[in-house]
This record gives structure tokens, C-alpha cells and sequence, in this order.
């Protein structure tokens, strides 16, 4: 777990966004996808059996364009992967296995942020401290140093900022704006020692990015304390697209409509407001009386495609003709997260970027 250290201006003097470092937005140019290999079955209760074929075919439509980077913790670990990837038919040349154990699979939270500096032609990681969403998974202690293990490895320069931050509490829109929402970020359980403001230059600094627009809570289900990958996404500088519930009775409704207004309200460092384009929420899904995070927002970015969780629902047509609408050069495939969303995230929270220089 991170140290909580007295905030102190000084701190920032070399800084990554003093020394040129910035975090590029997800459909900036990848040299790889980056992935903790499932093992946890108390992540998916039951049936984590079930999720490796729709995890594959993940693994797959993003290793068709690019590289794919998997953390695993031994050779029989990577033969299973192996095993279940060639099962589905994945370009295996493209995939590379790395042997950094994990305690569970969420690498958008416990993996490398990759900041490029352009002009020193220069990457880096930032290792955030990382506490499974507030000490609620224990242990967490192998997932909290994949980063670090992986900045030596590629001989990359390491920055850590020594508070807790999770990749999919921020969201970027490549030209200096960070979408974020109290209810995380804001939860005493991350950083109670520092307040919005301090957060906010920990994230400017860090990230290298100049602005923090804040959104307030997180869908039914989120474990994590409202992220925001799972309600409101940048496709462009200057639009979003964000999840709205349509069902007046459903209790993410009211929460959605509040998000969308404060959205409204929003402007950008130019001055002008977002452009916002609206994505259906499908209806619930439960398991085992459990209603589960589930969201189209949570997909991820590749090189040529968007990977978009569906939930055999019939919202799910829709919903991938808007994200299509959105990203005109990239192929929108949809792949079943019915078993994976039981894990209370999907392909988004599953996976981190890494950018090419």
C-alpha cells in the first residue's frame, strides 16, 4: 500500500509533466495491450471456467493489429494461456508472456500508466499505489508492484506518486483534459489525507495533463466506488459518450440524468463545451441476486478495433452501432460479458494501453 506522505508543492518540482511526460489519450497509437491472466476464482465464483473463452476471443481481436502483453506467474500458468488462446484461434506470434504475479486480473487498475515525452523522444511508467478499491480484495500486495516490475524490465524511467490511483477512475482525452468522479477519487478510503484540490495537482503532474473535470457517482454494482470507465468515455478531444438509463423505474436512472447534466455544464480548456453522444445502459443483469456492473462504456481502444462488452441483451445492437458511429476507422466488434461482468468489470477493466513513441 502506498505511504501517505504530507502534501508538500515542492514534491512536483521533477514531476513528469515538468520534465515533458503526458499520458496519451487510449486510440493514440499502441505498441501493446497489456493483460493480467485470470487465476482468482473468488474474482468469479463459481465459473471462472466460463470466462476464458470470451477473454480469448478479446485476446484475439486485439492481437489480429497489434501486440498483446500478458502477466503470468509461471510456465504452467503461460501453457494454460497458451493452451486457451490457441483454442480460439489467436495470432500467438503477436502475444508475449510476462512473468509478473498478479493477485487477481484487473490491469487497468494495477497496471503501468505509460506516459510518452514527445520531444525527448522518452517513455516512462508511473507506478501508482494501488489498494484493490479500498483494501476491499486483500491481498493485493503482487498487483500493487506490477508496474515497477515492468518499468525495470524494459529499463523504462519510474515515477510513484506514493498515493493510491486506478486506471479506470480517469479517463483522457489526449489534449489535456482528465474526466474523473468524486465518489471515487473523493472516498476516504483512497487518500483521506489529501483533499480535491491536492488530488487534482497529483493528477496534472503526474499524468502531465492541464484540467480535471469531475463527474459524481458510479452505476449500480461498481465495486470499485464509481469508476469512470464504466459511464463516460472520450472518443475524440471533444466528445463523450456516456451511459443513460432509460427506464425511469431502474435505479441507475436518476444517478445517469445527473451525470448527463453535470456533463452539460462542462468546458474544455478552449473554452467550449463537450460534445455528447448518449449510449444505452442494458437491462440488469443478475446473478445470484447480485445486480452486476454491467455497461457498453467499458470498452477498450485498440490500433483497428473497439472491443465492446455485450450482455445478450436487446440493447446490444444499438449500442454498437453508436460506438461505431464513433469511431469511424476502427472496427466495432462486440463480444458476450455475461460471465465476465460476474467479476464485477470487463474488457476495459481488464486491460491497459501501452503507447508507441
Amino acid at each position: 500500500m502506498s505511504k501517505n506522505i504530507p502534501f508538500q508543492l515542492s514534491y512536483f518540482d521533477n514531476s513528469p509533466k515538468k520534465l515533458g511526460f503526458s499520458f496519451p489519450a487510449e486510440w493514440a497509437k499502441q505498441e501493446a495491450m497489456w493483460l493480467s491472466w485470470p487465476h482468482k476464482e473468488a474474482s468469479w465464483p463459481g465459473k471462472i471456467e466460463k470466462i476464458y473463452a470470451p477473454y480469448c476471443q478479446f485476446i484475439k481481436a486485439v492481437a489480429e493489429h497489434q501486440n498483446v502483453r500478458i502477466n503470468v506467474l509461471d510456465e504452467k500458468m503461460k501453457e494454460f494461456a497458451l493452451d486457451e488462446l490457441t483454442k480460439v484461434g489467436a495470432r500467438l506470434e503477436n502475444i508475449a508472456f510476462f512473468f509478473n504475479p498478479t493477485n487477481d486480473a484487473w490491469c487497468r487498475d494495477h497496471g503501468p500508466a505509460f506516459l510518452l515525452a514527445k520531444d525527448s523522444n522518452q517513455k516512462a511508467v508511473v507506478d501508482w499505489g494501488y489498494n484493490a478499491w479500498g483494501g476491499k480484495y486483500p491481498p493485493f500486495d503482487l498487483d500493487d508492484v506490477v508496474p515497477t516490475r515492468i518499468a525495470h524490465h524494459f529499463d523504462l524511467p519510474l515515477f510513484t506518486p506514493n498515493i493510491v490511483m486506478e486506471g479506470g477512475s480517469v479517463e483522457f482525452n489526449g489534449a489535456g483534459t482528465i474526466l474523473t468522479t468524486t465518489a471515487c477519487l473523493l472516498n476516504e478510503n483512497r487518500n483521506p489525507h489529501l483533499n480535491k484540490e491536492e488530488i487534482e495537482v497529483y493528477l496534472k503532474e503526474f499524468y502531465g495533463q492541464d484540467q480535471v473535470l469531475w463527474l459524481e457517482d458510479g452505476i449500480v454494482g461498481d465495486d470499485t466506488d464509481g469508476h469512470i470507465d464504466d459511464i463516460t468515455r472520450f472518443v475524440n478531444e471533444n466528445t463523450v459518450i456516456t451511459v443513460v438509463e432509460e427506464n425511469p423505474e431502474d435505479e441507475n436512472y436518476a444517478i445517469l440524468q445527473k451525470n448527463l447534466e453535470i456533463l452539460k455544464t462542462f468546458r474544455l480548456l478552449d473554452g467550449k463545451p463537450l460534445n455528447i453522444v448518449e449510449l444505452p445502459m442494458p437491462g440488469p443483469v443478475i446473478y445470484e441476486d447480485t445486480r452486476l456492473p454491467a455497461s457498453y462504456a467499458n470498452f477498450y481502444i485498440a490500433n483497428e478495433v473497439v472491443v465492446v462488452p455485450i450482455f445478450n441483451d436487446p440493447n446490444d445492437q444499438r449500442a454498437l452501432e453508436i460506438i461505431q458511429s464513433c469511431f469511424p476507422e476502427r472496427k466495432v466488434i462486440g463480444i458476450d460479458s455475461v460471465d465476465i461482468i460476474w467479476g464485477l468489470g470487463s474488457f476495459h477493466c481488464l486491460s491497459q494501453q501501452e503507447p508507441i513513441l
